[in-house]
């Protein structure tokens, strides 16, 4: 079984387990980890996973934040110039872009067919590294998720802490992982 195919087969066991209703927004998120060299071949294969989430009796929605950065970035009206001197990006980008990000997720997460039986994934985390850290897009958008909301991350996960893209420092976060060599706890 290749690791794809393996990922997805844990994923459809968990996401089939009955859910708690009583978690808090950071621990309906669940985590699906995997090498950063399977990006493209987890987008190419991501019918599997919405496929074992309508299995399991629960509705699919995506949100993805692929392109974020460059619809953040031209809607600036200084954008020229931040392409002149970037190192003035910095601030502005710690300002305002983990915001954006959330607002993008939210916006599939607040839909009036999003319920507490919704799966929403969000695929192109990679995209934001270097931009600003998924963690603190998570905590702007917990409160918003009304039945799971599933990150495909491409890193890495052990001891407790999340590693998008392999960066060296990580973040410990309450979500579900779910990887080639465990899946986590259920809830």
């Amino acid at each position: 079984m290749g690791r794809v195919e393996e990922l997805t087969e844990r994923y459809a066991h968990h996401i089939a387990t009955p859910w708690q209703r009583t978690v808090s927004g950071a621990q309906r998120v669940i985590m699906i980890v995997y090498d950063k060299e399977l990006e493209r071949t987890i987008r190419a294969r991501k019918l599997a996973f919405e496929g074992s989430t309508r299995q399991a009796g629960h509705d699919w929605h995506e949100a993805d934040i692929t392109n974020a950065f460059a619809v953040w970035m031209a809607k600036d009206e200084y954008r020229d110039a931040y392409f002149e001197s970037p190192e003035d990006l910095q601030l502005k980008l710690d300002a305002e872009f983990a915001e954006f990000v959330a607002g993008r997720i939210r916006g599939t997460l607040t839909r009036p067919e999003v319920t507490t039986a919704s799966v929403v994934a969000v695929f192109g985390t990679g995209a934001i590294f270097g931009f600003t850290r998924m963690s603190k897009v998570l905590k702007l958008i917990e409160s918003d998720i009304k039945g799971r909301l599933v990150i495909f991350f491409p890193g890495q996960y052990e001891n407790n802490n999340y590693r998008l893209l392999d960066a060296r420092d990580g973040w410990n976060y309450l979500a579900v992982p779910i990887t080639l060599h465990g899946s986590g706890s259920t809830l």
